[in-house]
């Protein structure tokens, strides 16, 4: 059953849609619809913040409590609000008492021309929701997708890290068992749907729905966090006749453990799953939190990252490396592929029409494993890759030293997809890393890529970078290795 109408909370009423094209972003929904003009647009791609508003949903672990979370509403289409609680800036405030997250702005100065204020503010208030006594790393992170050009960082910082422990308890607290129930309620409703100028929207519950849908309809458009996808309709002017939500979806929302590998529904955002990747292996879940923003990081997913194909992703070359396996599903039937073969020609793919990525597979780590990331962008946060390189390396100890047992290079931004680069590979494997062999291995390099130039790089700037991200790799490994021998040593002298 599917109803064609969409429904969330805005703030704390209920609000339905229908009759609208789903190609609206909810900022332009907010601005245009709503006339409620606090939400600012600034880049409309989820760049700036300036745009940034909260969404709280119902936590799928804990019954009965919710998530906030800061969004990017300027990329997010209005379709993906059902079932949802969103909060804008103007209800922040209660009669004439502002908010904690506004006051504090205020108090220690933090705005000047005010065009960026409401986006910190809102990304403040979503931290502050999660956490009312935040350090100044988890402050960073939170403020990281929000731009400011007149104010300085300083005093909006010391705002957002001031404590909302004893803070006057908000509109949102008072309601928040109303919030939930409403919430509740909304979950129960049909399939919901959106159509408006001879444009369709739906969001199936689960993988069967889904995949009928897309068996109907192949040509229709998955859409995820839209963090990607929805650059081509407010910077290219697009219109996508038929989106189909995945986020609801049950099945595409889930993390799994097993014994040796993690499975990852490719629907679920990268907020969900990055703690678990930092676990086992550090280089990726620091490589993560420089993935966009936190509002970007709340919303993306890596089904997306990986299924848009773009050659400059940063998820890929790290699951090729890993040797990670996705599983595909068309009505029905399901396969299983490396990661590596999914990747074609430049946006080109091996999904066949209708198939759709259910989750990837990243087997876990044994002894003498190593992944290293190294990801060049010309920002250290929310920024476009020129050139992203995952090692992957396997040890053993042998008489004359450390023998490489198993490799994998990866490599984003040097070809048209992502991919390894076998001849460098050939010349590591078997061998004990030694200046002499990653002199070898940067050689090869110039064999296994012919690196492309655009406006982030140059091709010369790519190959360079390349080779010297290799010898990178020897030094931090001849250093832990370094460390681990010393560390033995004291050990035993004790």
């Amino acid at each position: 059953m599917v109803a064609n109408t969409i429904k969330f909370l805005l703030n704390n009423e209920l609000v339905k849609i229908e009759n609208l094209d789903p190609n609206t972003t909810v900022l332009q929904y907010l601005r245009e619809e709503q006339f409620k003009s606090g939400t600012k647009e600034g880049c409309a791609s989820g760049d700036c913040g300036a745009c940034t508003v909260v969404l709280a949903e119902l936590d799928t672990e804990n019954s009965g409590q919710l998530t906030y979370k800061s969004i990017n509403s300027c990329i997010t289409f209005v379709g993906n609000l059902h079932g949802k609680q969103l909060i804008t800036v103007e209800d922040l405030k209660e009669g004439a008492q502002l908010h904690h997250a506004q006051q504090t702005i205020v108090d220690n100065h933090g705005s000047q021309c005010g065009f960026c204020t409401p986006g910190f503010v809102m990304s403040s208030f979503a931290l502050h929701k999660q956490n009312n006594t935040p350090n100044r790393a988890e402050v960073l992170e939170a403020l990281a997708g929000n731009l400011c050009r007149c104010t300085g960082y300083r005093s909006i910082i010391e705002a957002a890290m001031t404590s909302s422990k004893d803070a006057r308890e908000d509109s949102f607290a008072k309601h928040y068992q109303a919030t939930v129930a409403a919430l509740t309620e909304l979950e129960q409703l049909p399939t919901p749907a959106l159509t408006g100028n001879g444009h369709n929207y739906i969001a199936p519950k689960n993988i069967d729905e889904l995949a009928t849908e897309l068996t109907n309809e192949p040509k229709s458009t998955l859409v995820a966090g839209g963090t990607d996808l929805a650059l081509s309709v407010t910077q290219n002017l697009a219109t996508i006749d038929k989106l189909v939500y995945v986020g609801n979806v049950a099945e595409l929302t889930t993390i799994e453990e097993t014994e040796t590998e993690i499975i990852i529904g490719s629907a679920l955002p990268y907020s969900e799953f990055i703690d678990t990747l930092h676990h086992y292996y550090p280089d990726l879940g620091e490589m993560i939190e420089r993935i966009g923003s936190k509002q970007v990081r709340n919303t993306g997913t890596l089904g997306g990252n990986v299924g848009n194909a773009s050659p400059i992703g940063d998820m890929p070359p790290a699951l090729i490396a890993l040797g990670a396996t996705m599983t595909l599903h068309v009505q029905g039937q399901e396969r299983t592929i490396l990661v590596e073969d999914y990747f074609v020609d430049y946006k080109k793919t091996v999904l066949k029409p209708s198939e759709f990525i259910k989750s990837i597979q990243i087997p876990k780590p044994t002894a003498g494993q190593t992944l290293k990331l190294y990801k060049i962008s010309k920002r250290i946060d929310d920024d476009i890759s020129a050139v992203l390189a995952a090692f992957f390396i396997e040890q053993e100890i042998t008489e004359n030293g450390q023998k490489i047992t198993n490799v994998r290079l990866a490599f984003g931004g040097m070809a048209a997809i992502p991919k390894r680069s076998p001849v460098t590979e050939a010349i590591l494997l078997g061998n004990s890393l030694t200046k002499a062999l990653v002199a070898q291995a940067k050689e090869a390099l110039t064999t296994d890529f012919q690196p492309m130039s655009d406006v982030r790089a140059s091709d010369k700037y790519r190959m360079t970078v390349a080779q010297n991200l290799i010898e990178k790799c020897y030094i931090e490994l001849q250093s832990a290795n370094a460390r681990k021998v010393i560390e033995t040593r004291v050990v035993n002298h004790a």
